[in-house]
């Protein structure tokens, strides 16, 4: 019906209750399950990556169409780029939680989990905004329900409920303004789209679309002023679900950004660059200041992800091939290192059933791998040389002064250092300050939940000394978004 990809895993979504059923009937449930979801993501990653070939040689690939006034699947080297993304933090997360979720109501969470999981390559894969949009809307739904999972707190209850009415609010705006792109062309097939807005650039409704794209698909982004519901979301949610909304979720609200400003209102920006560098501005230092003063460690991380997305939206606003392909690749390796980070944070609540970083000083006596792979985690954050992070920002950082805007390059130069200070902050706190009490009664975590976060920390290493590879891959994907 879609794509061999897309198809399966919408299967497996269905076939989750059976193998569910299956694994209490034998009394293994969450591990049977959990296994089958982490089977299944592997398999999809090998896919994608026999798609990655096939893009590289044909450019672009449609696997399913059927004209501009209907459905299509339209996959290219963006599509590929952010899925490679989403299997990686998927994975990782998957394992893990086999470990940190109850075992009541654990297929529910990976039934909805793997429907989220779908949904998002429904979204990257859609090549009109209708389909983009019905699979947008179950990303947002399944997302929801993942961060209110463990309902027995009113912590998750609020944060899900704030989730739920911010993002729902999106949705809506996104939805008008589609309802105003087709009526002013009579299609919601990307490419027609772009086509028959470059006629129409005197038009005041594509302006009002335009500004309604950026604040519906900003919101989903955590872009300032509409972050507000991101850090409770983060700190709420499990960390393994808090590991997939920083590393993949929001990065599909940006996604979602690229993808039309660059797919549809190319021919206007000159009308967007300016705003997406105020709106990349501001959200780097809110995200930074905010992070700086905070003693809960996820929601310390959660800030993070909102300088991130300044980052992003700076090297979108720059306008250059370099640039761009530096904020698709800041968000793979932003993706890799905030994975990591979360499911650390998610090891140490695991072992001392606290996120505060005051409590938890010293931990690195009673965790010394988990403790180093956040030590990596948190250098690589602070753009260490040698780790990933660093090679993206860098890039962003020179584009913008190969591009006659060193102010912007000078601004995302201050933001990184402020970064450092709270990344060396947490290193100080859990590897170098005097363990307290809480700390030195840490109970060690399963060898399970060890895996994923000793290979994220390879991963954050490996792309740093060997960026090439991952640097191809994100120029790829911005070779695909320019016509």
């Amino acid at each position: 019906m879609f794509t061999a990809l897309l198809d399966a895993l919408l299967l497996s979504v269905l076939v989750t209750p059976a193998i569910g059923f299956i694994g209490r009937k034998i009394r293994r449930e969450k591990v049977l399950v959990g296994a089958y979801i982490t089977l299944i993501l592997a398999s999809g990653f090998l896919i994608i990556l026999t798609l990655y070939w096939e893009v590289l040689e044909r450019s672009v690939e449609v696997i399913a169409s059927s004209g501009p006034e209907r459905a299509s699947i339209r996959i290219d080297g963006f599509s590929i780029f952010i899925t490679v993304i989403l299997f990686t933090v998927g994975i990782s997360s998957s394992i893990f939680s086999i470990k940190e979720i109850r075992r009541f109501g654990s297929t529910g969470f990976y039934t909805i989990y793997l429907a989220m999981i779908a949904a998002i390559v429904g979204v990257v894969f859609s090549g009109d905004l209708l389909t983009f949009f019905i699979f947008w809307e179950v990303m947002c739904l399944c997302s929801y329900a993942l961060v209110t999972f463990h309902k027995e707190r009113w912590e998750q209850i609020e944060a899900g409920y704030k989730y739920l009415i911010m993002s729902s609010s999106g949705s809506i705006i996104v939805l008008f303004a589609l309802s105003f792109l087709y009526g002013l062309t009579g299609t919601l097939s990307i490419q027609h789209l772009a086509a028959s807005l470059r006629d129409s650039q005197t038009n005041s409704l594509i302006y009002i679309s335009l500004l309604m794209i950026i604040v519906g698909f900003g919101l989903q982004a955590g872009m300032v002023p509409f972050h507000t519901w991101l850090p409770d979301a983060h700190m709420a949610a499990s960390s393994s679900i808090s590991a997939v909304l920083s590393g993949v979720v929001v990065k599909i609200g940006i996604y979602g950004l690229i993808r039309l400003l660059l797919g549809i209102f190319l021919s206007t920006q000159n009308a967007w660059r300016m705003v997406m560098a105020v709106f990349a501005v501001s959200t780097m230092f809110i995200g930074n200041l905010s992070a700086l003063f905070q003693d809960d460690l996820k929601r310390l991380l959660a800030y993070s992800t909102i300088a991130n997305t300044g980052y992003v939206l700076l090297g979108l606003s720059m306008g250059s091939q370099r640039a761009l392909a530096g904020s698709l690749l800041q968000m793979m390796n932003h993706a890799v290192v905030k994975a990591l980070l979360f499911l650390c944070a998610g090891a140490f609540l695991f072992s001392t059933r606290t996120r505060s970083l005051r409590e938890i000083a010293g931990i690195k006596e009673r965790m010394p791998l988990t403790s180093i792979a956040f030590v990596i985690g948190a250098l690589a954050l602070a753009t260490f040389p040698g780790l990933n992070v660093f090679w993206s920002e860098m890039m962003i950082i020179t584009a913008g002064i190969e591009s006659d805007m060193p102010i912007l390059s000078f601004l995302m130069i201050i933001n990184l250092v402020l970064s450092a200070v709270y990344a060396l902050r947490m290193i100080y706190t859990v590897a170098m300050m005097k363990a307290t009490s809480t700390s030195k009664n840490a109970r060690r975590i399963p060898r399970l939940m060890l895996l994923p976060i000793l290979s994220l920390a390879a991963a954050s290493i490996l792309m740093g000394i060997y960026p090439s590879p991952f640097m191809s891959l994100a120029e790829l994907g911005a070779a695909s978004l320019n016509p």
